[in-house]
């Protein structure tokens, strides 16, 4: 029997599962997406993941915006969600990037120019739209990413 054999059952399930909604987390700092206009870093994401159930948590930093962010701590995410980005290509200048929760399919609601919010229609954890686009954070964990 190998090692890596010793939490898995004979039909090849592990033993040893972890409920990550019950779970009493202990986030550890995991890495980090830096965002990028011509190589010059305009803010970043932070990850953090369980020790336990190794579930992601991610905390948006935007430089130069010294306001609290919405959520503070570890911020909740559903099971079916993914962490990623949004960047508006309409705000010329402003840069506009957010992090959001993307399911598979659906939509999410992004706030565009003068404070405007608008649903935004989701496929395949990607933004389908011409003048916004996105990309996950699991995609870009301890990577910069230009946009």
């Amino acid at each position: 029997m190998m090692m890596q054999e010793l939490n898995n059952t004979k039909d090849g399930k592990t033993t040893l599962s972890i409920n990550t909604e019950t779970c009493k987390h202990q986030p550890v700092y995991f890495g980090v997406v830096n965002i990028n206009i011509d190589e010059r870093t305009i803010g970043s994401v932070d990850v953090w993941r369980c020790g336990i159930c190794k579930k992601r948590f991610c905390e948006e930093k935007q430089l130069g915006i010294e306001e609290l962010a919405d959520l503070v701590g570890m911020p909740k995410i559903d099971p079916d969600a993914k962490w990623g980005v949004t960047v508006c290509k309409l705000q010329q200048g402003k840069y506009k990037w957010k992090l959001v929760r993307i399911k598979e399919n659906g939509e999410i609601k992004h706030e565009c120019l003068d404070e405007k919010i608008i649903p935004l229609r989701v496929n395949d954890f990607k933004v389908e739209d011409e003048k916004h686009w996105s990309f996950l954070i699991d995609d870009n964990i301890n990577k910069a990413v230009e946009i």
